[in-house]
């Protein structure tokens, strides 16, 4: 088994920079790409941004492109997104995926594990 940990949310106000960790742990050869999602009440979930295994290749969202970095460090474990300048409409539930496969997708369809999410709350 495997399993996904998303930390770094919480309350913060329109302009800050924000750092979402996510750790896997368990059976860590099921995750190789992993990518964030985001979703809000009521709303479908929405790809944030996405990292290939060896975190040679990397996408973001158009919409949030400028803004949102993600990165990771396969010797700890971890992904990050890393998201400059918070708008009060980035206020979502985030969320960590990742599947065995080697690149990232789009597809929420495509990743085979989740975390529980953290939320992200930005005031104006």
């Amino acid at each position: 088994q495997v399993t996904l940990f998303e930390s770094g949310g919480g309350l913060m106000q329109a302009g800050d920079s924000l750092r979402l960790s996510c750790v896997v742990s368990g059976r860590t050869e099921y995750v190789a790409a992993m990518a964030w999602f985001r979703q809000s009440e009521g709303k479908e979930r929405e790809f944030v941004s996405g990292i290939s295994y060896n975190g040679g290749y990397t996408d973001v969202a158009e919409s949030v492109k400028g803004r949102f970095f993600v990165s990771r460090n396969n010797a700890k474990n971890e992904a990050y997104l890393e998201v400059d300048i918070l708008r009060p409409e980035d206020t979502d539930d985030y969320y960590c995926a990742g599947h065995a496969r080697e690149y990232q997708t789009r597809s929420e369809e495509d990743y085979t594990t989740w975390g529980q999410g953290t939320q992200v709350t930005v005031s104006s």
